[in-house]
């Protein structure tokens, strides 16, 4: 399980915050009323219950703060060092040691003006005491300041932290930058870890889960590691020197021996050599990945000859365990996009781990207080003849009956994909019913309604006079849509026919851009009808259009004007006709013209500039009324700072409510609520 939740370390606040929270509930908590007319010795308590009970608040926070934060001594060596190299050791200690400073200095505080209060003469000077105590315990708190708000910084770096545990059963992958590692462990694991064809794509350790042979296996994924020298590697790179040094894992050191990360196998190699003291008693895998790009019997002789070097450390390694020497599974091949030989490697990885920590347990102490616990028993031969274990016959025979009754009988998964698959087939559920006849199992059940059987009110024949009906529809729409046929070009011309295929090609490049355009409607910036200046479609460019096929447009024209005069109504028929009766006289063109301009004018109005001056208003030019309306502006400032409703708004709102500022209240003072 794991040991170590960051998750639930107390928030740190600010120094403001802090000083806040303390002294909101010290007034809350404590006694507030006060009178001069009170007994010294009441006074001093009064006070004294007052510093005593802010010094205990702040102990409180503070020492959840202090333990709350790990140790870095007293936990796992990994975590130990996982947080030097994050957070630098020091000064993680350094600000948990300011705090727990501050924590004794405000005791001491209190402590010295207790010691005060206890000679205090006066309320005055008792209270004089008690903000100077309080005044300096604030003081202590806003000092450090800076290490609270380090310490939250670290709090919720540490929040984000993977739950590693460092006991329980690990795999762990590493290698060069952009070798496939995260791939990996997305396809091993649920792990849903970043991939991108750059290198450091993985800058923090990532956690997944596996299974094999029913036991759980933690998978880490680290970031890439360069060869270089120690102590030029960054933070992200010492993350993954971090947990091969401490974590009991199966090592999985990757190679991309198509060179597509980056970086030759020379360079691999390399760096495999310069961290192998790293691999020392953990069981170790040379993964070769991406053979979908370069298959490992295709390398050269220089590269394949370092990759049996490194097979040969592996060995090595196994044998140092005190194992076998194994060959084959020192070294295995893999693609993480073609999924060949992904199962393999995981498989591999948690047999080794598995067979390492059985040996390792064998070998420890505890395994003879096991072993003392468990008996065998083994049963006395009463002759001499040889009785192997076996199974009868007979049970052999009733299972594989049982087994060809099954693949016999068809599942509801079978009849679907027989009878056209899913949406399609509909399963019977009534063939499963226990009755006394099969032949009842497709009876029609009776539906009943107002105590009628519905059934008995069907008429048998209307399904053949449903079709008459279709029939006669079908009739009907046929002589209704004489008008709208489509032209099949048998009756044409050649250069009718040529014409009729350039009409049907310009239809279908309208109908891609409009296709283009509604897919980037959301994007595009909707612009109203009166700026479009191209006026693309209209009916004189499709005259213009046919024309120049050599086509006569007057019918289409006459077709397209008479739908758009239907489309607008009724009512706007009358409206023109209001409109055109006084230019009867003049010609069609003039007078279509002339509405034309007339229902613009009236439909659309038009926004006038705020210094227009319109008449009525009492102004001689715009810059009167410009100035007017900046003095109106400038009037209302105050006013809308003030929150007032208006000009006759004087409510004056009450700044102490009694309920924050009479004290506490004593048994029965609750009626004025």
């Amino acid at each position: 399980m794991v040991q170590y939740n960051f998750k639930k370390i107390t928030v740190v606040p600010s120094g403001k915050d802090f000083v806040d929270i303390i002294l909101s509930r010290t007034q809350r908590q404590t006694p507030t009323v006060v009178h001069k007319g009170y007994a010294i010795s009441r006074l001093r308590k009064f006070y004294m219950r007052k510093v005593k009970f802010t010094q205990q608040n702040f102990h409180e926070k503070l020492s959840a703060i202090i333990d709350d934060f790990p140790r870095l001594d007293d936990i796992h060596p990994f975590y130990g060092d996982l947080l030097h190299v994050l957070y630098n050791k020091d000064h993680y200690k350094l600000a948990l040691g300011q705090v727990n400073t501050a924590r004794s200095i405000i005791g001491k505080i209190a402590k010295d003006y207790v010691k005060l209060l206890k000679y205090g003469d006066s309320l005055y000077r008792c209270k004089c005491l008690k903000v100077a105590a309080l005044g300096r315990m604030c003081t202590v708190i806003k000092r450090i300041g800076p290490s609270l708000a380090y310490l939250e910084q670290i709090r919720q770096h540490m929040a984000r932290l993977p739950s590693i545990d460092p006991n329980t059963r690990t795999i762990l992958i590493c290698g060069y930058p952009n070798v496939g590692k995260s791939s990996f462990i997305n396809k091993i694991t649920r792990a849903d870890v970043d991939v991108q064809p750059y290198a450091f794509t993985t800058k923090s350790l990532f956690v997944g889960h596996t299974d094999y042979k029913y036991l759980r296996y933690q998978v880490i994924d680290t970031p890439g590691i360069l060869d270089r020298p120690f102590q030029d590697r960054n933070i992200i790179e010492m993350c993954s020197i971090t947990a091969l040094a401490h974590l009991r894992a199966a090592v999985l050191f990757f190679l991309d021996i198509s060179g597509s990360c980056g970086y030759s196998i020379a360079q691999q190699a390399a760096l495999f050599h310069g961290i192998k003291s790293l691999f020392m008693n953990k069981p170790l895998l040379i993964v070769c990945n991406k053979i979908d790009l370069q298959p490992l019997e295709g390398l050269p002789e220089d590269d394949m000859k370092l990759v049996m070097e490194m097979k040969a450390e592996a060995i090595k390694t196994v044998i140092a365990q005190g194992g076998e020497p194994n060959d084959e599974g020192a070294l295995l091949t893999m693609s993480a996009l073609t999924d060949d030989g992904v199962i393999a490697v995981k498989n591999a990885a948690c047999e080794r781990l598995l067979n390492q920590r059985v040996e390792m347990k064998m070998k420890s102490k505890k395994i003879n207080d096991c072993l003392n616990r468990f008996h065998v028993a083994v049963p006395k031969p009463r002759d001499t003849k040889e009785r192997p274990p076996c199974i009868p016959q007979a049970v052999l025979e009733a299972r594989a009956k049982a087994n060809a009754e099954t693949e016999k009988r068809k599942l509801e998964k079978d009849l679907e994909n027989e009878n056209g698959g899913a949406g399609v087939y509909s399963a019977n559920l009534r063939k499963r019913y226990i009755l006394a006849n099969d032949e009842w199992k497709e009876d029609i059940m009776p539906e009943i309604l107002d105590g009628h059987n519905v059934y008995d009110f069907v008429d048998p024949d209307i399904l053949q006079r449903l079709e008459e009906l279709e029939g006669e529809e079908g009739l009907r729409l046929d002589a209704e849509m004489v008008d709208d046929f489509e032209m099949d070009g048998k009756d044409l011309t050649p250069e009718e026919q040529e014409a009729l295929a350039e009409i049907r090609r310009k239809k279908s490049l309208l109908i891609q851009e409009h296709r283009m355009k509604k897919s980037t409607a959301e994007s595009r910036p909707i612009v109203p009808r009166k700026f479009d200046k191209d006026r693309k479609f209209t009916s004189a460019r499709m005259g213009r259009q046919l024309s120049s096929l050599g086509l006569d447009p007057t019918a289409a024209i006459n077709r397209t004007r008479s739908r758009s005069v239907s489309r607008r109504g009724r009512k706007r028929e009358r409206s023109l006709g209001r409109e055109d009766g006084d230019a009867m006289d003049l010609d069609d063109e003039q007078s279509n013209k002339k509405l034309r301009t007339r229902s613009r004018s009236r439909s659309r109005s038009r926004s006038r500039p705020p210094g227009e001056v319109t008449p009525g208003e009492g102004f001689k030019d715009s810059d009167q009324k410009l100035k007017a309306l900046k003095i109106a502006k400038k009037s209302v400032k105050n006013r809308n700072k003030a929150a007032r409703r208006g000009e006759a708004d004087r409510v004056i709102p009450n700044l102490k409510p009694k309920h924050l500022f009479s004290g506490k209240r004593s048994i029965g003072k609750t009626s004025r609520r």
